[in-house]
């Protein structure tokens, strides 16, 4: 993955306005898809503001979560606001300080298309689950399941035809599911599903909308950022006139995410 200097991911109040009131929402559905035991023992990978980790806390009864994320705002965050049972680790998911075998799941949300190397993020969690544990993600549908940030885009691109470098639809190939079964595949894990997770995204009006990307956090807001004044003010109503509006001014659109789910090999079948 090519990473761009406005893939910036570090204040907890600012990702929640612009991203984590949907992530929610996803998340609760994942752990749902996941159809897990109670009593396991969790890794949440790239844990963010804790998001996965509350959603698998209150459906799956662990009997220890344990969320890594490198940054040190999200994990500040995600201990002022996830479930007291839990605990969360500032550290690297590429070197996960977690023994072989130690966990019973390893689960990510919307961090892999942000790993330098994906499928050795994923192999790094087979590393870290038992013999026939459970190995599962989500990312968002990025290239064009993610309403906003598509119509985001692509406004983007009709006013600075140089933003389509940095569109997530097209840097992030693991968005995708045929990659995301690759991915898995490559790790050596077994029994491979994949499933479409669609949420509603509704905003109240434009400025709902709008103003998350003005907070820094993210590819998107990032480059909004580095906008000149005039050229933020030609996004914003290049943005306006692509989004559909209802009467009330509110605007309803939908959030793809695929999930993908897989088991180590036990150690006979090897």
């Amino acid at each position: 993955m090519n990473r761009q200097p406005f893939d910036v991911w570090a204040v907890g109040a600012a990702y929640e306005r612009y991203m984590g009131r949907w992530s929610r929402l996803v998340a609760r559905e994942f752990a749902a898809w996941l159809s897990c035991e109670d009593k396991l023992r969790w890794v949440d990978v790239g844990c963010g503001t804790g998001v996965l980790s509350a959603a698998v806390t209150a459906r799956c009864r662990p009997r220890t979560m344990v969320g890594i994320d490198r940054s040190e705002g999200f994990v500040a965050a995600a201990r002022t606001t996830a479930p007291v049972s839990a605990h969360f680790i500032v550290a690297d998911a590429m070197r996960l300080p977690v023994r072989d075998g130690a966990c019973d799941a390893a689960v990510s949300g919307l961090a892999l298309n942000f790993l330098p190397l994906p499928a050795a993020a994923v192999a790094e969690m087979a590393r870290v689950v038992r013999p026939g544990g459970l190995i599962a993600a989500y990312v968002w549908d990025y290239a064009d399941g993610m309403g906003f940030l598509r119509r985001f885009w692509d406004a983007a691109v009709q006013v600075d035809p140089s933003a389509a470098a940095l569109d997530e639809g097209r840097r992030f190939p693991v968005c995708r599911p045929e990659r995301l079964r690759a991915v898995w595949a490559e790790a050596g894990l077994v029994d491979v599903s994949i499933a479409s997770i669609e949420v509603a995204t509704v905003f109240t009006d434009f400025a709902d909308l709008w103003n998350p990307f003005l907070a820094g956090q993210g590819p998107a807001p990032g480059y909004v950022a580095a906008l000149t004044p005039a050229g933020r003010e030609r996004l914003r109503e290049a943005l306006s006139a692509a989004v559909p509006t209802e009467p009330d001014g509110s605007i309803a659109l939908t959030a793809r995410a695929w999930a993908v789910s897989g088991r180590k090999v036990h150690a006979e079948a090897t």
